[in-house]
C-alpha cells in the first residue's frame, strides 16, 4: 500500500467516493420503480433511524482512532498506536451490542414515533419490521469503520476508499435483487421487500470488512511494528479515545438528525395543514431521502476530504507547524467550494430533468431538489468546519457548532413552513430553508472562533470563493439561455436524459475552461497535482505547460 499526501489523498478518496455516490444515486432509479413511493417512504423511515443509531454505535471511534494513530505515528509511539487500535475495537464491540439491542427491542416504539397519527399506506408495525431488519448492520458496520480509521491514520487512503466501493456494490445488489425477487417472483409483501433491501447494509459491510482485513494482512510489515516501551498506559489511551470520539459522534449524529428531524416535522406539519396522507409521505421522504440521494454527488467531496484532512492537520498540529495548519484549512475550504458550487448550481438548473430521470414526473420533487442542493452545499461546509475544529482539539467549539446549528434547524422548521404558507409559497420548502440557516450559522460560528482563537486568516479562501463565483455565474447564465432553445421535453425520460447530458458537458467545459483561464485551478490544487491527474486520465499523453 502507498501513503498519500493531503491533496493526493483527497483526490483518491473523493474519486472513489464520487463513484460510490454515483452508484448510490443510480440504483434508486430501478429501486424506486420496483417499490414505488410507498415502499420508498418505508425504506426512508428505517434507513434514517438506522443512520442515527449507527452514529451512536460507532461513537466516533473510527475517526478518533484515525486521529490518535496519526498523532502517535508523528511521535513514533508505535506500541501505543497498536494498543489504541485494540482498545478501540473492545469499546466499539460493547457500544455496538447495546445499540443493536435498543434498536431491535424498541423498534415498535420507534415506528409509532415516526408515523404518529398519519393514516398513510405504511403502518407503525411495518416500520418496526424494517427497523429490525436493518438492526444487525449496527453490529458489523462499526468494526468496518474503525478498520478504515486505522488505515486513514497511517495515511493509507486508497484501501479505505476502495472498501466503500465494495460495500456499496454489494449493498446495491442485495437491495435491487432482493426487492425485485420478493415482489415480482415470489409475490411477497412490500414490507418484506423493504426489509430485505435495508439488510443490504449488513452484507455490504461484511464484504468490505473482509477486503480490508486482507489488505492489512498483506501490508503487515508496513502497519505493525515491534513492541517497545513508550510509557503511555492503556488508561491514558482509553481516556484519549473517549475524549476524541465524543466530538465526532456529535458531528455524526447531528448530521443525521437534520434529515430525521425534518422528516418527522414535515410529516406532522403538512398533515396539520391539510395535505393528503400520500402526498405528506412522499414529500417527507423526498426531503429526508430521495433528494439527498441525488445530492450525494455534492456530498462526496466533503466525505473524501475529511478522510485525508484529519490525519494531515493532526500531524501538522503535533509538529507545531502553524502555517501548514492554516494552509490546509484554506485549501480544504477552497476545494470544497470550487467543486461543490458548480454541482449545486447545475443540479438546480436541471432539477426537473434530473427528478424525471430518477423518479418520474412529480410536482413536488423538482421544487424540493432545486433547493436541497444548496442545503447539501452548506452541509459540506459544516462537515469540513466541524472536522477542522475536532482535528484542532476544539471540543467545546465542536459542540457549539453542531448543536447550535441543529437546534436552530429544529426550532425554525415549523415556523418557516407556516411563514411560507402565509406568503403563499411552498410550505415544505421552509424545512429545507431552516436546514440551510442551521448549517450557515454553524459554519460562521466555527470559522469565527478559529480566526479569533488560532489566528487563522481566510484571505486566500475569500479570494478563491469570489473567483469561483465568476465561472459558476457564467455557467448558469449560458445554461439557462441554452435550455430555452433545446427541443427536448424534460417531462419525458429520454428528453430529460438528453437535456442533462448536454447541460453537463457544456456546463463542465465552461466552468473548467473559465476557471483555468483565471488561474483558479492551479491556485487551489497546484500545477504539479493537476498535471499528475491529467497524465493519469490521458495515459501520459497530455501535460500542461508551465
Amino acid at each position: 500500500m502507498k501513503k498519500n499526501n493531503f491533496v493526493e489523498g483527497t483526490i483518491i478518496a473523493t474519486s472513489l467516493i464520487v463513484l460510490v455516490k454515483i452508484l448510490g444515486m443510480l440504483y434508486v432509479i430501478p429501486f424506486y420503480k420496483i417499490v414505488g413511493s410507498s415502499g420508498g417512504a418505508l425504506y426512508s423511515y428505517a434507513y434514517n433511524i438506522y443512520l442515527i443509531f449507527l452514529g451512536i454505535s460507532s461513537a466516533g471511534l473510527p475517526d478518533a482512532i484515525a486521529k490518535i494513530i496519526s498523532e502517535y505515528n508523528a511521535l513514533e509511539y508505535h506500541d501505543a498506536k497498536m494498543r489504541a487500535y485494540k482498545i478501540g475495537r473492545k469499546l466499539i464491540s460493547i457500544i455496538s451490542v447495546v445499540s443493536f439491542i435498543l434498536l431491535f427491542v424498541f423498534a415498535e416504539e420507534i415506528g409509532k414515533f415516526i408515523i404518529g397519527d398519519l393514516n398513510g399506506t405504511n403502518s407503525a408495525r411495518d416500520v418496526a419490521f424494517v427497523v429490525r431488519c436493518v438492526s444487525p448492520a449496527v453490529l458489523l458496520i462499526p468494526f468496518l469503520s474503525i478498520t478504515k480509521g486505522y488505515l486513514q491514520g497511517h495515511k493509507y487512503i486508497g484501501p479505505s476508499s476502495f472498501s466503500q466501493l465494495i460495500e456499496q456494490f454489494v449493498r446495491i445488489i442485495v437491495i435491487l435483487l432482493g426487492s425485485y425477487l420478493v415482489l415480482n417472483v415470489f409475490d411477497g409483501s412490500l414490507k418484506l421487500a423493504i426489509g430485505i433491501a435495508v439488510s443490504g447494509a449488513f452484507f455490504g459491510g461484511l464484504f468490505a470488512l473482509i477486503y480490508l482485513k486482507r489488505a492489512i494482512k498483506k501490508s503487515k510489515l508496513e502497519l505493525d511494528y515491534e513492541e517497545c516501551e513508550d510509557k503511555i498506559t492503556n488508561k491514558e489511551i482509553t481516556k484519549k479515545i473517549v475524549l476524541y470520539a465524543i466530538p465526532f459522534v456529535i458531528i455524526s449524529i447531528v448530521s443525521h438528525l437534520y434529515n430525521f428531524t425534518d422528516q418527522i416535522l414535515v410529516l406532522r406539519t403538512l398533515e396539520n395543514m391539510g395535505f393528503l396522507s400520500d402526498d405528506v409521505e412522499f414529500i417527507a421522504a423526498s426531503i429526508s431521502t430521495w433528494s439527498p440521494k441525488i445530492c450525494m454527488i455534492i456530498n462526496a467531496m466533503a466525505m473524501g476530504m475529511t478522510m485525508s484532512l484529519v490525519p494531515t492537520i493532526v500531524s501538522a498540529v503535533t509538529k507545531k507547524q502553524t502555517k501548514e495548519v492554516e494552509n490546509k484549512i484554506n485549501k480544504s475550504l477552497s476545494m470544497i467550494i470550487f467543486i461543490s458550487l458548480p454541482l449545486s448550481l447545475g443540479l438546480c438548473v436541471l432539477s426537473t430533468s434530473v427528478w424525471t430521470i430518477f423518479y418520474d414526473v412529480n410536482i413536488y420533487g423538482p421544487q424540493i431538489l432545486s433547493l436541497m442542493v444548496f442545503s447539501a452545499l452548506f452541509g459540506n461546509l459544516y462537515l469540513i468546519v466541524s472536522t477542522i475544529c475536532q482535528s484542532l482539539s476544539k471540543y467545546k467549539l465542536v459542540y457549539l457548532v453542531s448543536i447550535t446549528g441543529f437546534l436552530l434547524n429544529a426550532l425554525l422548521d415549523v415556523p418557516i413552513m407556516y411563514l411560507f404558507k402565509f406568503i403563499n409559497f411552498k410550505p415544505y420548502l421552509g424545512s429545507i430553508t431552516a436546514s440551510i440557516i442551521g448549517y450557515s450559522i454553524s459554519v460562521f460560528i466555527g470559522l469565527h472562533a478559529l480566526s479569533k482563537d488560532n489566528n487563522i486568516k481566510y484571505s486566500l479562501t475569500i479570494r478563491n470563493v469570489i473567483k469561483t463565483l465568476i465561472p459558476g455565474g457564467i455557467m448558469v447564465l449560458i445554461l439557462l439561455i441554452l435550455n430555452k432553445f433545446l427541443p427536448f421535453n424534460q417531462l419525458t425520460v429520454v428528453g430529460a436524459i438528453l437535456t442533462s447530458i448536454i447541460n453537463a458537458i457544456i456546463g463542465g467545459i465552461i466552468y473548467i475552461t473559465v476557471s483555468y483561464k483565471m488561474g483558479l485551478i492551479d491556485e487551489i490544487f497546484g500545477r504539479e497535482m493537476v498535471n499528475k491527474l491529467i497524465k493519469k486520465l490521458t495515459l501520459g499523453k497530455l501535460e500542461l505547460k508551465n
